[in-house]
């Protein structure tokens, strides 16, 4: 089928930008969408009450949305006016498919400037053919919104059997359905999903949602090609599943031990209750955002677990932030190969290169010192406890959306500096990956080895 003109030269420009310069077509991409949605928050008609919201305000609720965050300075449902509102909706599912997208073309953008063999499997794993972005970003979109919309036709009879209307299901169901499968965060009305924290029919759906968004586009296409067995996945969906699942319930056994007695959060609840509490914070610290308790109300313990859950974050070429699971998994597996005194790092069969040990420290590190940097800072220009302040900074880097209580009451120059870290955050994983993997050279002359004492 022949593509029209406008779009077949869009196709062109993007392809063509994904070549020369994959990093700047992230950068430039996700900045010019802050900029509109910013520009649309700022108009009077966006908030409640009629008033123009500051640009400070405005800036950050972009940024947060745009990057799937979930951070907030306002509240979402008061607020913002239902135009507001929708702004932010259409603001999550265009920077969750971007990074969707994006991710993936920048893929497609390595596999170029590398050999045949490793040109094929790039493109495997992203599940395209070699340079057609156009066919990827519209198998994306058409995943995207089949799952998004699979979601909120589960959420609506909920909503208007709890005694809502309609339209208020339908807005609530969709308005959830996105931001859950985005890792967004964002809730449509002040109370959240705190009313529905023993509700399976609810929560159960947005909890999978985000799990199954935080798994990335290369696997979820991957696993409905191979029709879910396991032995054809890629080495990249196994790693992925399989440190996803260990950290899901690793985290949802130590939270819910945690705060099985403590009644700000999971002590008040029945037993029935605070198991589906239990799982829902488990899920959400991967990049959802969402929450049926008190963040605010948890020991100091869960907060730091949950800390570095959201430092991990979720699958490559995701919704989720934070460095990945397969960063982390890829890290363990040297550590276990240096335990043991093997050359070769490997997993389910397969023998993983030492560039891939190389791009995994490198992105650990940068984001590490992003994290460290921002804290600093807020710490400077807060005065909080670190405990509360490191929260809150992570939380941004990782795009997760949980808040202790703290960014509302921040001032304008912490709110620019986490906005900064939110957008770092979201693309600097993605492109500082894809800048050195394109960086990959060989050299003909090469110094003797020599190795340093470690440790």
């Amino acid at each position: 089928m022949d593509v029209p003109r406008p779009f077949a030269a869009v196709r062109e420009m993007v392809d063509e930008a994904a070549r020369r310069s994959p990093a700047r077509l992230t950068l430039s991409a996700f900045a010019a969408i802050i900029v509109v949605v910013t520009g649309l928050l700022s108009l009077p008609t966006a908030a409640a009450d009629g008033a123009r919201t500051s640009f400070a305000d405005a800036l950050f609720t972009a940024v947060s949305a745009v990057c799937v965050t979930g951070l907030t300075v306002v509240e979402t449902g008061t607020h913002w006016s239902v135009f507001g509102q929708a702004v932010i909706l259409v603001g999550i599912w265009v920077g969750g498919l971007g990074v969707m997208t994006l991710a993936s073309v920048l893929g497609l953008a390595v596999s170029r400037r590398i050999g045949l063999t490793q040109k094929l499997l790039a493109a495997g794993e992203v599940g395209s053919a070699l340079g057609e972005v156009g066919s990827l970003i519209r198998v994306v979109v058409i995943t995207s919104l089949t799952i998004q919309t699979g979601i909120a036709l589960v959420l609506v009879p909920r909503f208007v059997q709890l005694g809502e209307s309609i339209g208020d299901a339908l807005w609530h169901g969709a308005f959830y359905a996105v931001s859950a499968f985005n890792n967004a965060g964002f809730v449509p009305t002040p109370e959240g999903l705190v009313p529905y924290v023993g509700d399976w029919w609810v929560c159960l759906p947005i909890a999978l949602g985000v799990f199954v968004g935080s798994l990335g586009f290369p696997v979820i296409f991957n696993l409905s090609r191979t029709r879910w067995r396991w032995a054809d996945l890629t080495l990249h969906s196994k790693m992925t599943i399989s440190v996803s699942l260990v950290l899901l319930g690793a985290t949802t056994l130590l939270l819910g031990a945690m705060e099985w007695g403590n009644p700000a959060t999971l002590g008040g609840l029945d037993g029935d209750d605070r198991v589906l509490a239990s799982l829902v914070a488990g899920v959400m610290p991967r990049s959802g955002g969402l929450s049926t308790i008190d963040v605010g109300g948890m020991h100091e313990a869960s907060w730091l677990l949950t800390d570095a859950v959201m430092f991990i974050g979720g699958g490559s070429a995701s919704t989720a932030g934070g460095i990945k699971v397969t960063t982390l998994g890829v890290l363990l597996l040297a550590i276990v190969a240096e335990a043991r005194g093997d050359r070769d790092m490997e997993a389910f069969g397969r023998r993983i290169p030492r560039e891939s040990l190389r791009l995994a420290v490198a992105v650990t590190i940068v984001s590490a010192s992003m994290v460290l940097v921002a804290a600093l800072l807020v710490l400077e220009m807060t005065g909080e406890s670190l405990d509360v302040v490191l929260f809150e900074v992570i939380s941004a880097f990782a795009t997760v959306g949980l808040t202790t209580g703290l960014t509302p009451e921040l001032p304008d120059a912490a709110k620019y500096v986490l906005a900064a870290l939110m957008f770092a955050g979201r693309t600097g994983t993605i492109t500082v990956a894809a800048a050195l993997a394109l960086r990959d050279r060989r050299r003909v002359i090469r110094y003797p080895e020599e190795r340093p004492i470690i440790g």
